[in-house]
């Protein structure tokens, strides 16, 4: 996230995905921030772990803003029995629960056995990259530490997840999708992309970027088209800053690639 000082104001409506709904911009502390409504989020149910009793109250609500039914519990016990009874569509969990320093990693183990692929969250004090690294590999999809995430920010995170996972159930054989452009094939189903035949490994964040810019080949995407395009929250300077990791992981296949062109004040288009 790239630090900006000028304020946006207003709201604007984004058609066509089924995830997004009225998004707001505001300024939270330099740094700006979206954050969506709307009645999509009202299926949703989010379980909350959280031992400190004044952060579930402020992250319970922040959620339940957004159109979330949320779940919060206390402790490990509590919440591993209320799972075994019926799972959330996704968890939030702390990793210290009371007396027990690793309580979090416990339960998204417990979870894991249950569903191999609900979405985790670990929103924690614990900053250490041993302790990122263990919750990843446990499974969690995400790893936020609380210092750095704001309750603007929580619920535009767990939209995206929300996002990414309606896109993954609804992938099909048969509806595999391939754009060929110049040297380049993209397999939007799989989220494979393939430079020359060899394979060019995004972030999710980059495959949309890229793929919003090859469907239309020669068109200049903006700014704010490419920033819905892959439902990232984000600063201008942000997404110039994966344009040009795309760039680059392009050019360590082919020193020569230079399909992606920079439009000064406007954005960015796909030359073939």
């Amino acid at each position: 996230m790239m630090k900006n000082d000028s304020t946006i104001a207003g709201a604007f409506l984004i058609a066509g995905r089924s995830m997004l709904g009225l998004v707001c911009c505001c300024e939270f502390g330099s740094i700006e921030i979206l954050f969506r409504t709307g009645e999509a989020n009202m299926a949703y149910t989010i379980a909350l772990v959280e031992d400190d009793e004044r952060l579930r109250a402020n992250y319970s609500q922040a959620l339940k803003r957004q159109g979330y039914h949320v779940e919060s519990y206390s402790g490990r016990s509590e919440a591993q029995a209320a799972f075994a009874r019926q799972l959330p569509d996704l968890a939030i969990l702390d990793i210290m629960l009371g007396e027990e320093m690793e309580g979090g990693f416990e339960l998204c183990r417990e979870i894991r056995k249950a569903s191999p692929t609900l979405p985790i969250i670990f929103l924690t004090a614990r900053d250490s990259d041993l302790d990122k690294v263990s919750g990843l590999r446990l499974g969690a999809w995400d790893y936020l530490t609380k210092n750095t995430t704001t309750l603007d920010f929580l619920p535009v995170r767990i939209a995206t997840l929300f996002k990414m996972m309606e896109v993954l159930k609804g992938n099909s054989p048969q509806e595999e999708k391939v754009i060929h452009s110049g040297s380049l094939r993209l397999q939007e189903q799989r989220k494979e992309v393939f430079w020359k035949d060899a394979p060019l490994n995004l972030t999710l964040t980059e495959f949309w970027l890229l793929l919003s810019l090859v469907q239309h080949p020669g068109h200049v995407k903006s700014h704010a088209q490419l920033m819905e395009a892959a439902s990232v929250v984000v600063t201008n300077n942000a997404i110039a800053a994966h344009i040009r990791r795309i760039r680059e992981k392009f050019r360590e296949l082919d020193p020569l690639f230079d399909c992606i062109r920079a439009e000064y004040g406007m954005g960015y288009r796909w030359v073939e």
